[in-house]
């Protein structure tokens, strides 16, 4: 601690000061500083300057932040002109300079948090941005991080970095946990009305930062410590991986007992307890749900704790890429033509329906597997028109009623509304749905092959 004294003046010093910052948080009469203005961090800082906080983005890569300058969103769920109302509102900056962290009063860490490729947590950004907030840091401050990661960093990683100074957490600033839950794409869920979990170093520091987040969050649910606050994060992802590990695999069981898996999936959802619906697909995508469970697995591993479901799970999803380039492999030896040379056309490239994030998308797995086939691939996405993996850059195709016939084979493998799947379905020779689009859209009666994930394997109209 910095302040000398008394215990009992120390104490009210304290108590002051905490009080002060809950106040300041309130009135809005404070500067939040967010850093990373990625999926994360920029819908969180629109909505807080939306509540009359002044926000300060914070990141490494000048084309964001020039943009987010010159009031333009390179976030779909954001609007350019929100971004530049908030600009023109003096609201919302973005700039790449750190030390401007010491103007802020509360600082966000929103940094993106890969796997390496030994599938173990890579926390360098998370490091990388402590490092910035530990030189700028100053009494009264609050410290939240917000990047999904494994039980014990916020305790282990950031606090000792943090307390280098000799600030005391909970005494003379404030650290906490509190993890995004951001969903691409979501018309209803929202930053504002999503609730949010956040839990302390010590009592103080998740008061403080619920003082924060009351602000502009409906809903605000604390939890006792950070450790809580981070397994709740990896809880409710490795619950959605381990179910949809379940349902693709019940999507194999069904295709070997020749049952239409989306039929079963109907009938059960129609019971009104102890059933959740999920659906199967072609593959886990985006950056939560493939990533955070390993986090969690991880983190057991040195623990000496096995996570058989979540490496259950991850197996299972992991095929299911395999598993829909086998059936592209099935429907084109039933017209007798091989995989080599063929032209496939993927509809959808994105990890989401209507969406533009192709993050850990399996349709880039399916790809590949083609392309090693020998296979010619082209896609149609109208989230996506470009995009760069593993040193190659693709285009979107224009999706006419000439390529669908031209193609050898097309799959299905993002349902974007957008899809004319009527048309796709009439103009298609051999179709492959693995987001049981084309049944959603015609009705099973319609489809030649209802029992099975390859829809069509006739010919194209016309």
């Amino acid at each position: 601690m910095l302040h000398g004294g008394s215990p009992a003046h120390t104490f009210l010093a304290t108590e002051r000061m905490h009080k002060h910052v809950i106040e300041k948080f309130r009135n809005g009469d404070a500067v939040l500083g967010v850093i990373g203005l990625g999926y994360v961090g920029l819908p969180l800082a629109v909505q807080a300057a939306r509540s009359g906080l002044r926000v300060v983005g914070f990141d490494v890569n000048a084309g964001v932040v020039e943009g987010v300058s010159a009031g333009r969103s390179h976030i779909q769920d954001v609007k350019d002109d929100e971004v530049a109302r908030l600009r023109s509102a003096c609201r919302l900056q973005a700039t790449m300079e750190m030390a401007r962290l010491a103007e802020c009063d509360a600082i966000s860490i929103c940094v993106p948090t890969p796997l390496s490729k030994t599938r173990d947590p890579d926390i360098s950004y998370i490091l990388a941005a402590t490092d910035s907030v530990a030189a700028a840091l100053r009494s009264g401050q609050l410290v939240v991080l917000e990047s999904t990661t494994y039980p014990g960093t916020t305790r282990e990683v950031l606090l000792p970095k943090l307390g280098d100074k000799g600030l005391t957490a909970g005494e003379d600033f404030f650290l906490c946990f509190s993890p995004e839950r951001v969903d691409p794409g979501n018309e209803v869920w929202k930053v504002h009305n999503t609730p949010k979990v956040i839990g302390g170093i010590t009592p103080r520091c998740t008061q403080v930062g619920r003082a924060l987040y009351e602000r502009f969050i409906e809903t605000v649910v604390s939890v006792s410590s950070c450790e809580a606050a981070e397994l709740t994060k990896l809880l409710g992802n490795t619950f959605r991986a381990v179910n949809i590990g379940l349902v693709n695999e019940m999507a194999q069981i069904s295709e070997r007992l020749g049952v239409d898996v989306w039929e079963v999936i109907e009938g059960a959802a129609t019971k009104p307890f102890g059933f959740m619906k999920f659906s199967p697909g072609p593959g886990l995508g985006g950056h939560c749900i493939p990533i955070d469970p390993q986090y969690l697995s991880w983190k057991m591993r040195t623990l000496n704790y096995k996570t058989r479901f979540i490496e259950l799970a991850s197996e299972i999803n992991a095929e299911m890429p395999r598993f829909v380039a086998d059936k592209i492999r099935e429907a084109l030896n039933r017209k007798r033509k091989p995989v080599n040379g063929s032209r496939i056309l993927v509809l959808g490239v994105a990890y989401k329906r209507d969406t533009n994030d192709v993050r850990e998308s399996p349709a880039v797995d399916i790809m590949q597997l083609l392309l090693k086939d020998g296979a010619e691939v082209i896609y149609h996405d109208p989230y996506v028109p470009e995009f760069s993996e593993d040193g190659m850059r693709w285009k979107s195709t224009e999706l006419t009623d000439a390529a669908l016939r031209s193609a050898d084979a097309a799959v299905i493998v993002t349902d974007h509304t957008a899809f004319d799947y009527r048309r796709i379905f009439e103009f298609s020779g051999i179709l492959v749905d693995a987001r049981n689009a084309t049944a959603r859209a015609l009705g099973r009666e319609r489809l030649p092959h209802p029992t099975s994930w390859i829809v069509k394997d006739g010919e194209p109209a016309g």
